[in-house]
């Protein structure tokens, strides 16, 4: 937080951070990597954490921990999540936060209570947490250098909570990637027992690619789970649960975007949804990234009365516009073959944007196949119906 440090990481701020690391050892006494991890990490938090980064002192971890961490949006909606839960909103309640990480969660769960207990066993990552709470005006945030495992486990913590949040990393001790809850650290499965000792309810993170009924059989007491896409990328699950509950558990897809928008179904009401297939019509519709990640395909067909294509094409259609659809919609204009005089006709420049969905070509072979180029303000999208496959031509409404 020298004046000298600060001053190199605004002069050098639009410099590549990789040629940085191979230029310098050391930065005004300091090891170059830490400089040049606030460069890099000040880059990533202008869209990822526009207020964090709205303050010249905030500090940024390295960059793995700030890629694992929540973005601002998501933190936000966790927040609104738990304050709506009863007991949380009195402002008196007490929460823990097993796996601290880079405190943005953490920050923004503190909100909602009086007390936060923040446990993370890497002491470099929890005084950065510490000093950013600090500086962004947290003050009801307990720290503690420890594991899931040592907190729960220690007999100097003898507290109850009103909901535990926990965010186990996806990253193996070779760094691969996982994605299933028992190979996460900690493992959440072996240790929810634990956790329902000092707790009723529990708020789980987990990765967009975990399979939504898998972690229903995993977890225990989930009462809902939250589907959390930020403008059509799906970015993470949150499974609630609570010992109390006895209900089925309800999905809630959620797209934050320029207009947030929600949709919640059981799997027992998907199981008992009745489709009617059909050909395109005048409308093309694809749902958003959460719903699709829900799973909720023959839903959102009886819910706004269109048909699909094809029970492994998840696309849908109508002949009347439907204004408040939760996805992309399209328009068709005509139905085509891969021949390059017909493609011309419809595409000016002979660009087009390419759209595969249960088709037997990917994007990239159905461009080289029929030689559009990416861009323009068309369509082509190629799919599958119940007794053919298609080229459609298609303007997009929105």
């Amino acid at each position: 937080m020298s004046p000298e440090v600060q001053s190199f990481i605004k002069e050098h701020y639009q410099d590549d951070p990789n040629d940085l690391r191979l230029k310098y050892k050391t930065i005004f006494d300091m090891p170059a990597n830490v400089v040049v991890d606030q460069i890099s990490g000040r880059k990533k938090a202008k869209e990822k954490l526009p207020s964090w980064y709205a303050h010249k002192d905030i500090i940024y971890p390295p960059s793995l921990n700030l890629e694992q961490s929540s973005s601002e949006r998501t933190a936000e909606y966790k927040k609104r999540i738990v304050k709506d839960l009863d007991g949380i909103a009195t402002g008196h309640s007490r929460l823990l936060d097993l796996t601290g990480g880079f405190g943005i969660d953490s920050f923004f769960l503190g909100k909602t209570c009086k007390e936060l207990h923040f446990v993370e066993p890497n002491a470099h990552l929890l005084q950065i947490a510490s000093h950013n709470h600090h500086v962004l005006g947290n003050t009801n945030c307990k720290y503690y250098n420890a594991t899931a495992e040592e907190f729960l486990n220690s007999s100097a913590h003898p507290m109850t909570f009103d909901l535990v949040y926990i965010d186990p990393s996806r990253r193996a001790k070779g760094g691969q990637k996982v994605f299933s809850l028992s190979q996460c650290d900690p493992d959440i499965i072996h240790l929810q027992n634990r956790i329902y000792q000092v707790t009723n309810r529990m708020l789980v993170k987990t990765s967009p690619l975990l399979d939504i009924k898998q972690g229903l059989k995993e977890l225990l007491y989930v009462t809902k789970v939250y589907v959390v896409s930020v403008v059509n990328e799906c970015k993470e699950l949150l499974f609630l649960c609570d010992k109390e509950a006895k209900t089925e558990p309800v999905i809630e897809a959620i797209n934050l975007d320029n207009r947030e928008y929600s949709f919640s179904f059981s799997f027992s009401v998907e199981e008992i949804s009745e489709v009617t297939y059909s050909d395109p019509k005048i409308y093309l519709y694809e749902p958003n990234a959460s719903i699709l990640k829900s799973g909720a395909f023959k839903t959102i067909a009886d819910r706004f009365n269109v048909c699909k294509l094809h029970s492994n094409t998840h696309l849908y259609t109508s002949d009347s516009l439907i204004d408040d659809f939760p996805g992309k919609v399209f328009k068709v204009e005509s139905f085509v073959k891969s021949n390059a005089k017909e493609l011309a006709y419809h595409f000016e420049g002979f660009m087009a944007n390419i759209i595969t969905r249960n088709y037997p070509l990917s994007v990239s072979e159905l461009r080289k196949k029929t030689r559009l180029k990416e861009g323009g303000n068309k369509f082509l999208i190629a799919c599958s119906g119940v007794t053919k496959k298609f080229l459609v031509v298609t303007s997009r409404i929105r």
